[in-house]
């Protein structure tokens, strides 16, 4: 791959949401499909006249000016240019955005996907695709759907938007403090697709992550982050500094007790500890509880040296606050470790008899490891075969087959 085709590659990934967000607030009269398409002919230029020419001093200026220019030709062969132009190039600076509560421009067009009009699932499809520049394949990976189905949803979706008149403009300053929780949301699952990703592509993984990581950091330096923002910035840093450990060498899926601590980021572990403490305002998020779950992990020496009983504290808390079944699973699992036994087995045979989670493979996998762990091996090889059964991941079926081979 040649210098020019590594530039271009970065670019798209790093100002194609940008782009995005400065046409759309550049005109009315470019519509979500026709921005989309302007950026990628912009790109498609960029490596034609790069490979002839040479780059630009500024590329990423260069990108901006040429797709602000082939929107305003765009514009005015449909004889529909009725806003003001203003003359001078648009650069990554966007200066239309210098007094605005948000200084970046891809966190405007994450508050647009985040518009009330539009159903959770789609904010979040969306997003991935317009803002973090996914592919449409990889965001059916992420929601285990065809190709064909998120193309459908995006196409709704960009018809809603046009029909509606749900413009990718940025939200007035009310609506960005209601759309504040959406946001953490979207970003929250963002981060948590690609920290657990069992795709087997690494490079995916990563950029999710950092894509999260970048956003939420500038959320929290805007004027509209709050203390949820730094506690959700924190408990993402504790999770990506492990994230270098939860690979063995030949890429298998490790979990708490397997994974190389020394390869844990100390440096992103204070980060975090720093965001947590400043985060605490004035009272207890479920974004602070799970940061403070994280960052007990990321205290202890080993599984055996965690601090249980602070863990299981917390995960009351996180019932009173946010109930689901899902915090009922960890918290189980928790008084398992913690010495609680009993208690940790009849919740969890409690929430099999659901019929959601007696078909969601974690809890197979957790009654698996925990009768092999009470030496009940014939119990643990029929929870974990029926995990089995119930993921279609590569990476947690080579997991679970370890820990089959491991009580055989």
């Amino acid at each position: 791959m040649g210098i020019v085709q590594i530039e271009v590659d970065g670019l798209y990934r790093s100002q194609f949401g940008k782009m995005l967000s400065s046409l759309l607030r550049f005109s009315g009269d470019i519509d979500l499909e026709s921005a989309e398409d302007i950026v990628q002919d912009t790109f498609s230029a960029a490596l034609v006249s790069w490979e002839k020419d040479g780059l630009p001093d500024n590329p990423a200026a260069w990108l901006f000016r040429v797709s602000r220019n082939r929107a305003l030709n765009k514009v005015r062969e449909a004889k529909k240019f009725s806003n003001k132009i203003v003359e001078g190039n648009i650069e990554p600076e966007d200066p239309v955005v210098q007094h605005s509560p948000l200084d970046d421009q891809q966190l405007v067009l994450l508050f647009a996907c985040a518009h009330p009009d539009l159903a959770p699932k789609v904010q979040v499809v969306i997003t991935l695709k317009y803002v973090v520049n996914l592919k449409v394949e990889a965001i059916a990976r992420i929601f285990g759907l065809t190709i064909d189905g998120i193309d459908k949803m995006l196409l709704r979706a960009r018809q809603k938007i046009r029909d509606e008149r749900i413009l990718f403009l940025e939200p007035s300053a009310a609506a960005l403090t209601s759309r504040l929780a959406s946001v953490h949301k979207i970003l929250y699952l963002i981060f948590n697709e690609g920290y657990k990703s069992s795709w087997g592509k690494e490079l995916i993984r990563e950029e999710l992550c950092e894509e999260a990581l970048i956003m939420t950091r500038a959320l929290c330096k805007s004027a509209v982050g709050n203390p949820d923002s730094g506690a959700l910035y924190a408990l993402m840093l504790f999770n990506a500094a492990r994230l270098k450990a939860r690979f063995g060498k030949d890429g298998e899926l490790l979990d708490l007790e397997e994974q190389d601590r020394t390869l844990w980021d100390g440096d992103l572990i204070r980060l975090a500890v720093t965001h947590l403490s400043a985060s605490r305002g004035s009272g207890i998020s479920s974004y602070y509880c799970e940061a403070a779950i994280a960052g007990l992990h990321c205290a202890a020496e080993s599984l055996g040296a965690t601090n249980w009983d602070a863990i299981i504290l917390i995960y009351k808390q996180l019932l009173r606050i946010q109930a689901n079944p899902f915090v009922e699973l960890n918290y189980a699992v928790a008084l398992y470790y913690g010495g609680y036994k009993e208690q940790a087995l009849g919740i969890l045979h409690e929430l099999e008899k659901q019929a959601f989670l007696g078909q969601y493979y974690l809890l197979h996998a957790s009654l698996g490891r925990i009768y092999a762990a009470e030496g009940n091996k014939e119990l643990a090889r029929e929870y974990f075969r029926n995990t089995l059964q119930l993921t279609h991941a590569p990476d947690e079926i080579a997991f679970v087959r370890r820990l089959i081979n491991k009580v055989e």
